[in-house]
């Protein structure tokens, strides 16, 4: 699953556990590399500035924040709903 570096760089901000040289898996647990209710708020606003997109209700759980790959795999589904709509 390859994601483009704005994707990852807007992550890794809030990532205060997981460090410059680790790498960031489509598996990596997020919860876990320390991404805490307040950051995930205010990724989903970055992200829907930067990628053009709004999360829907639907994509609003803790299962599409848990890792980068369904992270990724949601955004990714959005944007293309957004580009195709």
């Amino acid at each position: 699953m390859a994601w483009d570096q704005r994707f990852e760089d807007l992550l890794r901000e809030y990532l205060p556990f997981l460090s410059s040289d680790e790498p960031l898996t489509p598996d990596t647990d997020l919860r876990d590399a320390g991404l805490d209710s307040l950051g995930t708020v205010e990724l989903l606003g970055l992200l829907e500035e930067a990628y053009g997109v709004r999360f829907v209700d639907e994509a609003l759980n803790l299962d599409t924040f848990a890792t980068p790959g369904s992270l990724w795999g949601t955004l990714s589904r959005m944007s293309e709903t957004a580009t195709s709509g």
